[in-house]
């Protein structure tokens, strides 16, 4: 086990590096730079850009350097903790991403954490009364949730909360308090909006999580070893726990390689319908505007969530599940 986590260590060097060209590339690909971006935005408005201010900050951030040397700069400066200067805010990307991380992981572990709490018994009570007529019904009801979009099903509750209660449901706090610091005042306006965007966000996962738990534990229930422990007279329910629902969560264990990145990335598309003060819409700004420390750091802490939740997944599946090895061979 040691040797192969070892193993698995030193591939991420490799795959990281990789990674952090494939996304410097994509960053610089678009013709210009948030300069030029921003030079025609006040020309669009009818300001005018002070260009020393500019050319002081290409040559300080090495923008008059060739693309290759910027690479390596940025990458020596993200190993060494310096991951840059957003140009769009005007300050360091720690910065500018100190609260909204953590605004992020509050919201997207909240709504994981509500995912399993609602999924998990509904997709053993689906899986244990096959066809019956509360299958059918959560049946239905995961389609839909699986079927409408979240951000389609953040629009329809704005509207109808305008309509019938006269309130705007976006935002993750009063207007007063953002930019604010914290305070027991702050938190508890947040948890006062939080349920929103957790019920919205977190419909089509919780659809998705029955239908793949029922699906699992459906197939691990009719395999010989479950007919074998029923035969010897085991609880029914101790059956169901200790033999097919655990070996039905090897799906669950593996997608924490997905699960560890969305809690920092979060919804992005639905934070925007929201006006959610977390990082999806301050991603993807970042990207359209070609930030490119802000982005690039961000995409980068993505590739390396990402990375080690695989490697956290294949561990804990070994552990989980001894049919699953870690290194190949020949049975005999």
């Amino acid at each position: 086990m040691l040797r192969y986590i070892l193993w698995r260590i030193a591939v991420m060097i490799p795959t990281l590096i990789m990674i952090s060209m494939l996304v410097f590339t994509i960053i610089e690909l678009p013709p210009g730079d948030f300069f030029e971006s921003y030079v025609e935005e006040l020309r669009a408005i009818g300001e005018k850009a002070d260009t020393q201010e500019i050319e002081d900050l290409k040559a300080r951030y090495g923008f008059d350097k060739p693309a290759p040397l910027r690479y390596f700069d940025w990458v020596a400066n993200f190993v060494r903790g310096d991951f840059g200067y957003s140009f769009e805010y005007r300050m360091p990307v720690a910065d500018v991403v100190g609260d909204r991380v953590w605004l992020t992981v509050l919201v997207s572990t909240v709504t994981i954490i509500v995912t399993w709490l609602i999924a998990f018994p509904i997709g053993i009570y689906s899986a244990t009364h096959k066809y019956s007529w509360g299958d059918y019904g959560l049946t239905l009801v995961g389609l839909i949730g699986i079927a409408v979009p979240n951000f389609i099903l953040a629009l329809v509750m704005m509207y109808f909360a305008n309509i019938w209660f006269g309130t705007s449901i976006g935002h993750l706090m009063e207007p007063s308090f953002i930019n604010e610091p914290m305070s027991w005042a702050k938190l508890k306006s947040i948890l006062e909006h939080l349920w929103i965007p957790v019920i919205i966000i977190g419909t089509a996962g919780t659809a998705g999580m029955v239908r793949r738990v029922r699906a699992n534990l459906l197939d691990e229930m009719h395999k010989q070893y479950v007919t074998t422990a029923r035969a010897k007279g085991l609880h029914p329910f101790r059956t169901l726990m200790k033999y097919p629902f655990r070996m039905s969560l090897n799906f669950f264990i593996s997608d924490i390689g997905s699960i560890l990145p969305s809690i920092i990335s979060g919804a992005e598309i639905t934070a925007v319908v929201l006006s959610l003060e977390t990082t999806g819409p301050m991603l993807i700004r970042a990207l359209q505007n070609q930030d490119m420390y802000l982005a690039g750091s961000f995409l980068m802490f993505l590739a390396i969530l990402t990375v080690i939740g695989v490697l956290v997944s294949d561990i804990a599946l070994a552990i989980l599940d001894p049919r699953i090895r870690l290194q190949g061979g020949r049975t005999k």
